[in-house]
């Protein structure tokens, strides 16, 4: 298959405009021209992995605090679905298991496995590749469910000393887990699924 690369055609990963060869910088934008972009598996790697890490705490600390009366209590995401599946409501139960455990777990695996087979030229379909780059940023925007629910649970419910709803520190952590993964994936150059061979 003949890339623009072969031939010596790049296009710029600021503003997309096409070059014949010759050029260093981008006649649209500035931006210095690469036919891959430099260093791009390594700084998948370590979004990926500052993201998993920040996983870790998100998960054992509580993600939302509830102060009734004066007397603080916090729930960590495992608690919060046992106790919803516990109350009957399996629906949300199983909303939040996907959206705090599922998603986050299979997003890191996926762009592990991308990056794993750009990485060692897996023979796997390209087409399979690009797929798999395609659903992790589409599933990327459904990413910050969890921080947005305990966002608005915080700043609409506030009832005075009655009742109020504070973010926990399992927040904090899931939305960080949560940025550092979409990152990854943004570093990913889409260019290097159809490339024969890595050449950054």
């Amino acid at each position: 298959m003949t890339r623009a690369a072969d031939m010596g055609w790049i296009g710029c990963h600021n503003c997309g405009a096409v070059h014949a060869p010759g050029p260093s910088r981008c006649r649209t934008c500035g931006a210095v021209l690469h036919a891959r972009l430099p260093n791009s598996l390594q700084k998948v790697w370590a979004w990926l992995l500052t993201g998993v890490l920040f996983l870790i705490p998100a998960n054992l600390y509580p993600l939302l605090s509830n102060e009734i009366f004066g007397h603080e209590e916090g729930h960590t995401i495992l608690e919060g679905i046992v106790l919803f599946a516990r109350s009957g409501d399996l629906l949300v139960a199983g909303v939040i298991f996907l959206a705090s455990f599922v998603i986050p777990v299979v997003k890191v695996v996926v762009i592990a496995l991308l990056a794993w087979s750009v990485h060692f030229d897996w023979q796997m379909d390209r087409r399979r590749r690009l797929l798999l780059y395609e659903f992790v940023e589409f599933i990327g925007r459904w990413s910050m469910i969890d921080v947005f629910v305990v966002a608005l649970l915080t700043g609409l419910v506030h009832l005075g000393a009655i009742l109020s709803f504070l973010p926990g520190l399992g927040a904090v952590c899931f939305a960080f887990s949560v940025i550092c993964t979409m990152l990854s994936a943004q570093a990913m150059d889409a260019k290097l699924i159809w490339d024969d061979d890595r050449d950054e």
